[in-house]
């Protein structure tokens, strides 16, 4: 049995002709029958150049083209590699190559950096504004191929401690069981629906186009490509029924958006990717109603292990409703999450420990990395590397990152891969980078260096990272110190410098 979540589209182009499918802005483009068709063309057009399984790299800002060529490859049974566009070209080209991807679509403000990318592995860049992509619209459409619930469908790149991205494998089977999370747990979508694409479709949003695809939602690419407040307003007014998928911080941009705006048009905004303040929760909710509902999820498990719906952002009489918005919810349909200890044994109610998880939403593994693999895929569960605890509902409260992921944005910033970079310059003995609390971004990166002779110079730091790694990953402040606290086995405790950075901020 052929198991593709290319289905998804033609069924809706079957039983729903004319819905309305992609808009750019305001405008629509195009039905479900004529993305449909699109899609069979330039699926056809890449199945003359590649074969089954093989990886297509996606690099681009959101456009309406991140919905076809998605869905396009994996009619043709190939395997999408979307790829944060704010990335810097050396983690671009590491990822590219790492994935095997024949094949890169761009968008014409970054196809320039990517070209030298393209050699003997990655065949071409390819411009989705430009000439060549447009000529694979003109192979005839061919059959959906044949896929199983065990095919990779999608590479999730994600940081890891050790600062080298590792690619998540996850399947037919992983990408449907988040299909199902999202209609049973989060929201229901009724034709015509639409889903706001203001956040990277290469992350969360993208992931949700896929229930609105199964249910027939309208997908807005706003054209901006990525999120403003003032023309999100905007196209709350020109659409009806709208879900967006927003990290915290841009859920607190639109609050404090200034002047009044029509939001009868906003249904569901969907809030993860970092942790949410209860004041800003409350503020959100006198802002646009009990119209929000948040995930917990990682690339692992994308967007896919804890939910706190609509329903209980607004039980305000429940004894524990504070306690409540301050947790991410309670686990998913089909979803088991448990709390362990060490040994990976389960803990009461209310005790700290490792966040753990099983069920279909579960990737694969990690792609080329069988080690990195068995270690968090051990013992049957995924192991998290995040720290929470349970209350006696099965609300789950994340206590801490034993990652130590700093999310700034709603991107996740994981401090060795700085490290690793500062490292590099000749004054720099020691350093730790760390998060700091953050009223606008949620956490800005704090590095504490340790100097070998003479301080280091802030600008010489700036542009060691501005070559080497994405400015939002660039620390906001470098802080010189005598010496790091260790434990006696030499750890730098990075949560004596957090209460450092909680109490006063240090000179430097």
């Amino acid at each position: 049995m052929s198991v593709n979540v290319a289905h998804l589209l033609a069924r809706a182009a079957q039983t729903y002709p004319q819905r309305p499918a992609l808009a750019h802005g305001q405008r629509l483009l195009a039905s479900y029958a004529e993305l449909a068709a699109r899609v069979g063309h330039l699926a056809a057009g890449l199945a003359e150049r590649l074969q089954a399984n093989d990886r297509v790299g996606l690099v681009m800002k959101n456009c309406p083209q991140y919905v076809e060529l998605m869905f396009a490859c994996w009619h043709a049974g190939l395997v999408v590699v979307p790829i944060n566009a704010k990335l810097h070209p050396k983690e671009l080209e590491f990822i590219l190559a790492d994935s095997g991807a024949r094949l890169c679509f761009a968008t014409a403000d970054l196809y320039s950096a990517l070209t030298p990318l393209a050699g003997a592995g990655l065949e071409q860049v390819i411009d989705v504004d430009g000439r060549d992509y447009a000529e694979l619209f003109a192979a005839t459409a061919i059959p959906i191929a044949p896929r199983t619930t065990d095919d990779a469908a999608w590479l999730f790149y994600t940081s890891g401690t050790t600062g080298r991205p590792k690619g998540v494998t996850l399947t037919m089977r992983n990408l449907m069981a988040a299909i199902l999370n999202y209609l049973s747990d989060v929201d229901s979508i009724a034709p015509g629906d639409a889903i706001l694409h203001a956040a990277p479709m290469s992350h969360g949003s993208g992931f949700y186009m896929l229930p609105h695809v199964a249910r027939a939602g309208l997908n807005v690419v706003p054209e901006s490509g990525g999120f403003d407040p003032a023309e999100i307003y905007a196209l709350l007014q020109a659409h009806r029924g709208v879900s967006l998928f927003a990290a915290p911080t841009m859920v607190k941009r639109l609050v404090e958006h200034p002047g009044e705006a029509d939001t009868t048009g906003l249904k569901t905004i969907i809030y993860g990717g970092g942790p949410m303040y209860v004041a800003d929760c409350k503020a959100a909710l006198q802002r646009f109603g009990f119209k929000l509902a948040q995930i917990y999820g990682q690339g692992e498990s994308p967007m896919t292990i804890t939910c706190l719906d609509k329903t209980l952002h607004a039980d305000t009489a429940h004894p524990r409703y504070e306690q409540r918005l301050a947790s991410v919810g309670h686990a998913f349909t089909g979803v088991e999450v448990r709390v362990a200890d060490a040994d990976d044994r389960p803990l009461p109610a209310g005790e700290i420990g490792e966040i753990l998880v099983r069920g279909d939403t579960v990737m694969a593994g990690y792609w080329n990395n069988p080690g990195a693999t068995a270690e968090t895929l051990r013992n049957g569960w995924l192991h998290t590397g995040d720290v929470g605890s349970l209350d006696e509902d099965g609300f789950l409260t994340l206590k801490d990152r034993s990652k130590d992921v700093i999310i700034s944005g709603g991107s996740n910033i994981y401090p060795r891969e700085v490290e690793e970079v500062l490292l590099r310059h000749p004054a720099v003995s020691e350093v730790s980078v760390v998060g700091q609390a953050d009223p606008e971004w949620g956490e800005i990166v704090i590095a504490f260096i340790v100097p070998r002779g003479h301080a280091p110079d802030g600008t010489e730091l700036d542009d060691l990272c501005l070559d080497n790694i994405a400015r939002f990953k660039r620390p906001k402040r470098y802080v010189v110190v005598d010496s790091l606290p260790k434990n006696n086995t030499g750890k730098v405790l990075k949560t004596r410098l957090r209460e450092l950075l909680a109490v006063k901020s240090p000179p430097g």
